[in-house]
């Protein structure tokens, strides 16, 4: 136990170093926020990757969908890294990067008044981050509590406030600058990890090494016969926490703070390499259960509950245990930064700034610390209630992509796209992708209604539904309304501003 608390301690110091030497570099509000668009490569790549994998993929995510699919789970984590990270990187990041910079653009909000010239989506954008990116980090907080009360063998409140305190920390003395750094940190330790992670456990008496691995895939436990709502359910969890991201803020803006043209490119390769590592390796892990549990074992102690245990069951040295501890903590971390940064920029430079003309970058900076430091908060106080990870960031993740993927997606290809277009996607997309949260909040009130209860549990469904839905409406809405125009806006694709 001495061993694991000694690694997490050189962690934490490794990471208030890089928020006190980095910090002193972030001056001003585009420093903040993007980082002053200097960002290369690795520090883009890693620092998405870091954003992209949270103990929510490796607690929450790759337990359920080992419970459910055995070792087909693994396709989410194939599908996070083909559609979730390089096809991403390929068809959004030297497009948004252009955009971001010619336009002086640091945030989605920003992104979608420069395209449809309208205070109305942006102000809307604005409130939907803030208020739904909450459960995600919710559930980033509820995978650290797991982790704590299992491995640790802690109380999970002191441990989550822990991971508070350092997410702030991070923010607060220097916001992107400090979390991009920190983030490049943070993802060659979770490849390091994995890496080391997925042999030991492959080694373990439970697996039984290649041989094991081989029964496995041959029993009704490892590789099960799935039927039509299963694969359904299944390709749900795949479209959605793969293309999901394509419509989230705190990704998107990580395509703001590229370099140049150059980075954007070898940025596809190194995002790739680590989603195929990071993303394959945890499913596959949480693909194992059945190796360690019985299905009524996993029901007693709870499907966020799977993965640690087998950990800790793995009988791990105590010294790859504790840099397994801080992968976690560290995939973690760079999360919650990443979620908190994000919706707290948007309200502070979005919406505060809309409202007072005369509010300074500087008075922006302040608040937008202030706001981080609320949004933290706010998500440990939603940790506490009784939902699962997979059901927080199903709600957070359907919401904002089913309201948000499609204008911007299509901003950056289709130019004959205009406002009325937009607004009719995004209100689609939100009203469907609210329907299994509005029902988790009815059984919060009391509803026993078994329909109720169904529909609470499909926010992965209803997510991809939502996507799909807001394309389709976004483009015939704007066919039909765009009065024979070619390009709505031209500014927006050809147009540079000079003064950041």
């Amino acid at each position: 136990m001495t061993t694991m608390w000694i690694t997490i301690a050189v962690y934490i110091a490794v990471l208030v170093f890089i928020a006190i030497y980095t910090g002193r570099n972030s001056k001003s509000l585009s420093d903040f926020t993007v980082g002053g668009r200097n960002a290369g490569a690795w520090l883009s790549a890693l620092s998405y990757g870091a954003a992209y994998f949270s103990a929510v993929m490796f607690v929450g995510y790759a337990g359920n969908t080992g419970y459910s699919f055995g070792l087909w789970g693994i396709l989410a984590g194939l599908g996070n890294a083909i559609f979730g990270s390089w096809l991403a990187w390929r068809v959004l990041a030297r497009r948004t990067r252009d955009v971001a910079h010619r336009l002086k653009i640091k945030t989605m909000p920003q992104f979608f008044e420069q395209r449809f010239e309208s205070s109305g989506i942006k102000m809307f954008a604005c409130i939907v981050i803030f208020i739904f990116l909450v459960p995600y980090s919710a559930s980033v907080y509820k995978g650290l509590a797991s982790i704590s009360k299992v491995l640790l063998n802690i109380p999970e409140t002191p441990f989550m406030i822990i991971i508070a305190l350092l997410a702030v920390l991070l923010l607060v003395f220097g916001g992107y600058l400090v979390q991009s750094r920190a983030d490049f940190v943070q993802g060659i330790i979770m490849m390091f990890g994995v890496t080391l992670l997925i042999i030991f456990v492959v080694r373990s008496k439970q697996v039984d090494g290649l041989a094991g691995l081989k029964e496995y895939a041959k029993s009704a436990e490892g590789l099960p016969k799935l039927t039509g709502s299963k694969w359904v359910s299944l390709m749900a969890t795949v479209l959605m926490t793969s293309f999901g991201t394509w419509g989230l803020p705190q990704m998107i803006q990580k395509y703001f703070g590229i370099k140049d043209d150059a980075q954007a490119k070898r940025g596809i390769t190194i995002s790739t390499l680590f989603g195929f590592l990071v993303a394959v390796g945890g499913y596959f892990i949480g693909s194992l259960c059945y190796r360690f549990y019985t299905q009524s074992e996993m029901d007693a102690m709870g499907k966020d509950y799977i993965v640690p245990n087998i950990l800790k069951d793995s009988m791990l040295p105590n010294v790859l245990l504790g840099v397994v501890l801080v992968l976690l903590i560290a995939a973690s971390v760079s999360t919650l930064c990443s979620v908190t940064l994000t919706a707290s920029s948007t309200l502070s430079i979005d919406f505060v700034k809309s409202i007072k003309k005369d509010f300074t970058d500087k008075k922006a900076t302040l608040l937008t610390k202030i706001m981080c430091i609320l949004f933290i908060i706010v998500s440990y106080l939603v940790a506490n209630s009784d939902t699962a990870i997979l059901d927080m960031m199903s709600y957070s993740w359907g919401i904002i992509s089913g309201s948000f993927l499609a204008p911007y997606v299509l901003s950056l290809y289709y130019k004959g796209l205009n406002k009325i277009g937009a607004w009719a996607s995004i209100l689609t997309g939100f009203c469907i992708a609210l329907v299994p949260a509005t029902c988790k909040i009815m059984i919060d009130a009391g509803s026993v209604n078994e329909t109720v209860k169904d529909l609470a549990l499909k926010g992965p469904l209803f997510a991809c539904i939502a996507i799909v839905a807001s394309l389709i409406v976004c483009v015939a809405v704007s066919a039909a309304t765009n009065k024979g125009k070619k390009i709505d806006n031209e500014f927006f694709y050809n147009g540079v501003i000079e003064n950041e």
